[in-house]
């Protein structure tokens, strides 16, 4: 994967006081990530081979992105592809990957997103991974999701 100035990678890092296995659960299970990622249901087995998709509005709602687990290793690692779903899974997509380390009390989660096929993509990456962790962090800590128009932002 080469960075090019074009689409560099994007990373971002937040800190959360939480263990390894609360952020694992709330990254991959789908009745977690509705709750604090805009009712988006994240679906998987989360083996290596298997598919994910990203459901809106719930489990049974419309896949809008989805792609294939490359690694993973609960609750510390989890890479994965990345591409909307009218793309053949087996197309090279994006890269995507979840680094959580724990410090303490707190975790240190890496978010690590690469291989941007276009200037689209890359904006709404920059623009929605600080929204979805931002949700995660307040809804680990506080056990309340940040409130709907913090969505809006996210767009603009």
């Amino acid at each position: 994967m080469t960075t090019t100035e074009e689409f560099p990678d994007f990373v971002y890092v937040t800190y959360i006081r939480a263990t390894p296995q609360q952020v694992w659960d709330a990254l991959t299970d789908p009745e977690i990530t509705q709750r604090y990622w805009d009712g988006v249901a994240v679906v998987s087995d989360w083996q290596v081979g298997s598919s994910w998709a990203h459901h809106k509005g719930g489990p049974d709602g419309k896949a809008d992105v989805w792609g294939k687990i490359l690694e993973t290793d609960p609750p510390r690692k989890l890479v994965f592809t990345f591409q909307p779903i009218d793309q053949d899974l087996e197309d090279e997509g994006s890269i995507a990957s979840y680094l959580i380390e724990q410090s303490g009390e707190v975790v240190k989660l890496t978010v690590t997103h690469t291989n941007f096929a276009d200037a689209g993509l890359h904006t709404g990456i920059s623009k929605g991974w600080p929204a979805v962790l931002a949700g995660l962090k307040s809804y680990l800590e506080t056990g309340q999701a940040l409130p709907d128009d913090s969505w809006d932002m996210a767009v603009r």
